[in-house]
C-alpha cells in the first residue's frame, strides 16, 4: 500500500488515497485511531461506475462511520471501471444488458453471468488484498465488515474471508443463478438492504437471496422509493449493525 495524498477534514477523519499495485484506493480513519487504540475496518463497496464518480456518497458513508462511530473504511477502484484499464470482455456485456433492457426484454441467466461472475472472480482477491494492506497499519486491527454493493461481491467475500465478520449487503444488483448455493455457504451476522421500487433491480431475485443466505442472524430492511432513494437513517442503521458485531 502506497499512500498518495492526505487531507484531515473537519470532522477530524484523516482521508488517505492509496495504490495497491495498480488499484486505486481510499482509506478513512477517525481521529482517535491510533498504534495503542487500533480500529475496526469497514470495506465501503461500490457499483463499477468508477471511484471519482462515486466519490461523494462514497465518502459520506465512511466519514460517517470513522467521525461518528470510530471505524476505519476503505474502499477500492473496481476491475474495469474509472482509471483502470479497460476489460473488452466486461464492456461487451454491459454492451449486451443495455440493448436487451432497451429492446424491452429480460435478461438471461448468460447475459448476468457475463456481467457479474467475471467481476467477482476479479474483484474479491483484490479486496482481500485490501484487507492484508489495511490490517498491516498499526492504527487498525479488526475485525472486518463489508457494506454496499455489488451484492454478488459482497456474498462472495462473507463465504470465503473469514476476516470478515459482518456485513450490510445491498440488494441493488443482478445476481447470477451460481450465487445463490454460494450465499448457503455465509454464516456471518448480515443486514440487508432493498429498495422496493428499485428499477433496475428484480426484486423477487433479490427477496430469494435473501432468503437462501445460510447466516442464522439476518435482518431485512425494505424502504420504498428507486435505486438511489436509501433513506438517510438507514446509515445509522447500518453502523449500529457494525458496532454490535465489529466490537
Amino acid at each position: 500500500m502506497h499512500f498518495t495524498s492526505e487531507q484531515r477534514h473537519d470532522d477530524g477523519v484523516l482521508e488517505r488515497e492509496f495504490s495497491l499495485g495498480d488499484i486505486p484506493g481510499i482509506l478513512w480513519t477517525p481521529p482517535s485511531a491510533s498504534a495503542d487504540a487500533p480500529v475496526p475496518l469497514i470495506l465501503v463497496g461500490h457499483p463499477p461506475l468508477g471511484l471519482r464518480r462515486m466519490y461523494p456518497r462514497l465518502a459520506g458513508r465512511a466519514r460517517h462511520y470513522a467521525a461518528q462511530y470510530g471505524f476505519a473504511a476503505a474502499t477500492i477502484e473496481l476491475p474495469g471501471s474509472g482509471e483502470r484499464p479497460h476489460w473488452p470482455e466486461l464492456e461487451q456485456a454491459r454492451a449486451r444488458m443495455r440493448e436487451t433492457l432497451a429492446a424491452g426484454e429480460p435478461l438471461s441467466g448468460e447475459i448476468v453471468d457475463a456481467l457479474v461472475l467475471p467481476l467477482v472472480e476479479k474483484a474479491v482477491p483484490e479486496w482481500r488484498a485490501a484487507i492484508d494492506a489495511c490490517l498491516a497499519l498499526p492504527e487498525i486491527d479488526g475485525p472486518v465488515g463489508y457494506e454496499g454493493g455489488v451484492i454478488s461481491i459482497g456474498v462472495r467475500l462473507a463465504a470465503v474471508e473469514p476476516r470478515v465478520a459482518a456485513a450490510a449487503l445491498f440488494a441493488g444488483s443482478f445476481v447470477p443463478t451460481a450465487m445463490f448455493e454460494e450465499a448457503r455457504r455465509v454464516s456471518v451476522p448480515l443486514l440487508v438492504l432493498l429498495q422496493w421500487d428499485d428499477e433496475g433491480n428484480d426484486r423477487q431475485a433479490a427477496l430469494d437471496l435473501f432468503d437462501a443466505l445460510g447466516s442464522k442472524e439476518k435482518t431485512l430492511h425494505a424502504n420504498l422509493g428507486g435505486h438511489t432513494g436509501v433513506p438517510h437513517h438507514e446509515l445509522d442503521a447500518g453502523a449500529r449493525f457494525f458496532a454490535r458485531h465489529l466490537r
